[in-house]
């Protein structure tokens, strides 16, 4: 009997996860169907992508490259649109699987319209559910719609999780590879350049989550969003530092036991488990041999070099607004590091000093996390203007 290939739509289809997941839905053609691919600014990237796949509708999200696009795909019958609203729409048709890997804020409203249409989201995008993880996990409750996390460390929880009894669970622990400061002093990461932030030692991935990698933000990000995707108290989620990025989780059970995930780092294996689910499905990736790795070495992250980390923590017992202050603190002051405005000791203490400024009560809406994101951003700036001047 012939199966109906499973309609995929991929939001942010030119970034490190989209073309990673263009690269393992490419090789099934049979097993799944492009209907959607939308990008922010790579025009060229995007037409390259919805021009192999014959998928149906191609959308840039600067309008300005509207053109552009629609010139790309003359004569191939891809539909193309342009902008934040079309994105959303496009989010919102209903494909059987969704990608969401908008990196940042941005990426909110596209995924909670993905969610809405009831299908199955694979969430690549911490961020929105650090800023708005009950508004997210509420809207997938009522519209029937599947969230599945596609982050490495996420991904293994949700592979290792008992989900019929929580309550036999005592912890959750996510690692971190230490990222490419791991060993460096306090002095010599104060004069850590951009270049060196994004060379993780690990991992391919884009500039913004490289440097959350090397400032530890990254993982209590993760932890903040594992708090969401798990229902677990606070206090039942932490972080260990595992340099060989081989084991990605651990998940503690009340009688002793410890279930681990294992894989090379390719962040194509979380993927494809999130595409085949509740299958599984093949993949390039290198196969794990522990006989070659030699060894797994744990140690428990250093707080005081790495400040970010433990500011994640006290974000994550007070919850509230402050995940959502935190993310959007933390993406202004990461930019201006990129920027080189800034040092990369700076971007915690912008974080923590933002935090100090502006305390608004919870977030009861979409509307309430825009504007906590908006005054966060501005609280952040402020800091900024008192350190540079």
């Amino acid at each position: 009997m012939a199966v109906t290939a499973r309609s995929i739509a991929i939001l942010g289809a030119t970034g490190s996860i989209g073309t990673s997941t263009l690269d393992l839905v490419e090789r099934e053609p049979d097993r799944f169907r492009v209907t959607t691919l939308t990008a922010q600014r790579d025009v060229d990237g995007l037409a390259a992508a919805a021009r192999r796949t014959g998928a149906e509708l191609a959308v840039i999200g600067d309008p300005a490259r509207y053109d552009d696009l629609k010139a790309a795909l003359a004569g191939t019958g891809i539909r193309a649109a342009a902008g934040v609203e079309a994105i959303v729409e496009a989010a919102a048709a209903g494909a059987d699987w969704t990608m969401a890997a908008i990196v940042g804020i941005a990426g909110l409203r596209p995924t909670l319209a993905a969610l809405a249409a009831g299908g199955t989201v694979a969430l690549a995008n911490k961020e929105s559910l650090v800023s708005a993880g009950a508004l997210m996990t509420d809207a997938a409750r009522a519209h029937g719609a599947t969230l599945l996390p596609v982050d490495s460390e996420h991904n293994a929880v949700f592979q290792c999780f008992d989900h019929a009894a929580p309550g036999s669970i005592r912890k959750v622990t996510l690692t971190a590879s230490g990222g490419p400061f791991r060993d460096w002093s306090i002095e010599a990461m104060r004069a850590a350049t951009p270049a060196q932030a994004v060379r993780h030692p690990n991992w391919s991935m884009g500039a913004k989550i490289s440097v959350d990698s090397a400032t530890l933000m990254n993982k209590g990000l993760e932890l903040i969003e594992a708090f969401h995707l798990f229902p677990l108290p606070p206090e039942a989620f932490d972080a260990i530092i595992h340099p060989q990025s081989v084991v990605h989780a651990l998940v503690d059970y009340i009688d002793g036991s410890v279930l681990a995930q294992l894989g090379t780092p390719d962040m194509r294996t979380p993927i494809a488990h999130s595409l085949a689910w509740p299958q599984r499905m093949a993949t390039p990736c290198r196969r794990l041999d522990l006989a070659t790795v030699g060894r797994l070495d744990f140690l428990a992250p250093d707080l005081e070099r790495f400040p970010a980390l433990a500011i994640a923590l006290d974000v994550l017992a007070a919850g509230g607004a402050r995940p959502a202050i935190l993310n959007a603190a933390n993406e202004v002051a990461v930019a201006a590091f990129l920027d080189g405005r800034i040092g990369f000791l700076d971007i915690a203490l912008i974080v923590r000093k933002a935090l100090e400024r502006y305390d608004p009560p919870a977030p009861a809406s979409l509307d309430d996390v825009f504007a906590i994101d908006a005054g966060a951003r501005r609280a952040a700036q402020a800091t900024m203007e008192v350190m540079t001047a």
